[in-house]
């Protein structure tokens, strides 16, 4: 018994020691630009009312360098991993950072997430395989992954900007942002709520799509799925002209005007109306899905 208890901890340690600590912080400036970049792990980025930039957390064993360097306003954090390798190696990074809360951000991964809350600047956030998961205030956002969720959430509910989320396989999530939007999946559901816009296009080939927000005045509105049901509610008033159709599916439509049949010899039906003084656009579009549109 003893000996299994000795060689039990042994493997224990050894595994522990494959991780390297890291606890460092640099000077910058209040509107810092911060380039992150790790192959895989996790990154939790929080900006705080501190002129410094903050890395605590661990590295994998295996990793050739860990890079943290400012050259003016430009901060760099980086894993650089050897351009050759054999066999299955740690490259780990699980990084808890802490920026400016003005920073600007760059953050790019191969397979790991990432979380930014109270970066009230610019963000470029990109993961190969990683969710991906903000805080938006009036500063311009693109999100985008290749497998995993995209969540962004405005602060207090309250968020202006070009916003632009992208994912290839998983779900997109965007509560209370205002302005201008572009959202799109090709195998995922995209959930718009709260919040207004400008112009919005939302697009997904398999996944359904729904949108509970308001539409601004001349606002243009564009949503397409291939295989998926549309389910628009806008808050308050709407003025505009509807363009609807649904190859295989019903079109329910709450201000009225009811679908019609595009031919007596195929399935697809569609609707053409305005709503109030006309002066907006909305264009919805699903190959095989039910759309319905309604407000509250």
């Amino acid at each position: 018994m003893n000996r299994l208890i000795l060689t039990t901890l042994g493997l224990l340690l050894a595994s522990t020691a494959l991780a390297e600590d890291v606890d460092r912080t640099i000077d910058a400036h209040s509107g810092a630009r911060v380039s992150v970049s790790i192959v895989e792990g996790s990154l939790d980025i929080v900006g705080w009312d501190r002129n410094e930039v903050q890395v605590r957390g661990t590295i994998g064993d295996d990793v050739e360098e860990f890079v943290f360097e400012r050259d003016g306003k430009d901060i760099l954090i980086k894993v650089k991993v050897p351009s050759r390798n054999s066999g299955r190696k740690d490259y780990s990074a699980n990084l808890d950072i802490r920026v400016p809360a003005g920073s600007s951000l760059d953050v790019g991964t191969v397979s790991a997430d990432i979380e930014v809350e109270g970066v009230t600047s610019e963000q470029e956030l990109q993961s190969v395989s990683g969710d991906v998961s903000t805080e938006a205030f009036a500063a311009d956002i693109d999100a985008e992954t290749v497998s995993g969720d995209v969540e962004i959430e405005a602060h207090n509910d309250r968020a202006s900007g070009e916003w632009e989320l992208s994912t290839v396989s998983g779900d997109i999530v965007a509560i209370g942002l205002s302005g201008e939007l572009e959202a799109n999946v090709v195998s995922g559901d995209i959930r718009v709520i709260g919040g207004g816009f400008s112009r919005a296009r939302i697009e997904t080939v398999s996944g359904n799509l729904d949108f509970s927000a308001a539409l601004a005045a001349g606002g243009k509105l564009d949503m397409e799925s291939v295989s998926g049901n549309i389910d628009l509610e806008f808050e308050g008033e709407v003025s505009a002209r509807f363009d609807v159709e649904s190859f295989s599916g019903r079109i329910k439509n709450c201000f009225g005007p009811k679908a019609e049949r595009t031919s007596k010899y195929a399935p697809g039906v569609e609707l053409s109306f305005s709503e109030g003084a006309g002066d907006g656009r909305v264009s919805l579009s699903t190959l095989n899905g039910n759309i319905e549109i309604c407000k509250r």
